[in-house]
């Protein structure tokens, strides 16, 4: 049993495991901000109570009350929503060390970039993590932080510099999934670092006979609000590396800023609905999510090819046996696989054929394939193999 058939076991067992854990976290951000936004004053209402809202689901009905700090008393059955958020960050750590760690030189390193040894790859990626949550975490206790806009505009400034930061040190894929993993762990964080401390806090004030500080929910609360409105934009950075046309797009940042853009219009647009607000003050969402996806559409075109060169059957086999057979052969060389990725073996013209569109796609209008270009895949060589998948 080789090293790489159970790394490939791990990296399926915990991205299964990171979408489960996911869908929870991500399922009670969306009902929460819905329902604080449906909260209504009622009356009759005891002291106290923000606010109630009344639900209907599985064929029952459900009545549901919000303190504006905390109640009195608390129940022993007190249930905590954390467990969903951090197995979802430890979840997808683990995953990328599976698949971006324990294969760098494959997945993260590519040395048109910059030539790093695995282990310098890895020390870049842990320390921007840990360094992204901080400088975030600053900016929110600064007084910027009291300033919705303004901290909006500077998170934005954060996550886009990050981007071309890695966009100098790592590959078209190592950029997006870790623009992704930095939004994670910073909403990961949120969490474990402040959301549910506050809430500690609050009990514990609560269990000792005093009045919990009001400050403390309103600050988790903020910090709540971040994670909701990152949570469209983080999904899809999270599978950008299945579509080429993102991670081999030659303006990371740029499409980094369009995908934070309608995602948080899309999410702003819905948190207003559901709080009945007027039309009038959020119907403008929806068109600057529309105008972002146009845009995302246009710049991520590829280019036109420009015809003319003659290439023959054996030019183009030759190419892709020099920089894509070593993985997409029946008997892989690369010690990354034990089988063709996707089971598209590239050694014959018949094949190549036939996966002409994922050819076209992944190693000649982006760079995303081969991976890692450990051979040194040429921009000349792309041409002559675009020009020869045109002709068929």
């Amino acid at each position: 049993m080789t090293a790489t058939f159970l790394s490939e076991w791990l990296n399926l067992l915990f991205r299964w495991f990171h979408l489960i854990v996911g869908v929870g976290w991500i399922g009670t951000s969306f009902y929460f901000m819905a329902l604080d936004l449906s909260l209504r004053k009622r009356e009759g209402q005891a002291p106290g109570i923000l606010g109630s809202a009344w639900e209907v689901h599985g064929g029952g009905f459900y009545n549901v009350e919000k303190y504006m700090v905390a109640p009195k008393e608390l129940p022993k059955d007190l249930i905590w929503y954390k467990w969903d958020a951090y197995l979802t960050w430890v979840s997808g750590f683990a995953l990328l060390t599976v698949q971006y760690y324990f294969n760098a030189s494959v997945y993260l390193i590519d040395p048109e970039v910059m030539r790093l040894l695995p282990a310098e790859a890895i020390a870049i990626s842990v320390v921007s993590l840990l360094a992204g949550w901080l400088v975030y975490d600053r900016l929110c206790r600064s007084p910027i932080g009291q300033n919705t806009p303004l901290l909006a505009a500077c998170l934005l400034v954060i996550i886009l510099a990050a981007t071309y930061g890695y966009a100098q040190v790592f590959s078209g894929r190592g950029v997006l999934i870790h623009v992704g993993a930095l939004i994670g762990t910073i909403m990961a964080f949120n969490v474990f670092m402040v959301i549910i401390p506050n809430q500690k806090k609050i009990v514990a004030a609560l269990l000792a006979g005093r009045e919990p500080d009001a400050r403390l929910g309103a600050i988790g609360k903020q910090r709540s609000v971040h994670n909701n409105y990152l949570t469209l934009p983080v999904l899809l950075l999270m599978v950008s590396n299945h579509y080429p046309l993102l991670t081999g797009h030659g303006q990371p940042v740029l499409v980094v800023a369009l995908i934070l853009v309608m995602g948080g219009m899309v999410r702003h647009f819905i948190n207003r609905h559901d709080a009945h607000d007027n039309f009038a003050n959020f119907w403008w969402a929806l068109p600057v999510a529309a105008v972002s996806l146009i845009t995302a559409v246009i710049v991520t075109t590829p280019e036109k090819l420009v015809g003319g060169a003659v290439v023959s059957d054996a030019q183009a086999l030759e190419i892709v046996q020099m920089h894509c057979a070593d993985c997409h052969s029946a008997t892989p060389t690369n010690d990354a696989f034990v089988e063709a990725p996707m089971n598209i073996e590239l050694d014959s013209i018949a094949n190549l054929r036939r996966y002409n569109i994922l050819i076209m796609a992944q190693a000649v209008r982006s760079t995303a394939m081969p991976l890692g270009n450990e051979k040194g895949m040429t921009e000349q060589e792309r041409a002559l193999l675009g020009a020869w998948l045109q002709g068929h």
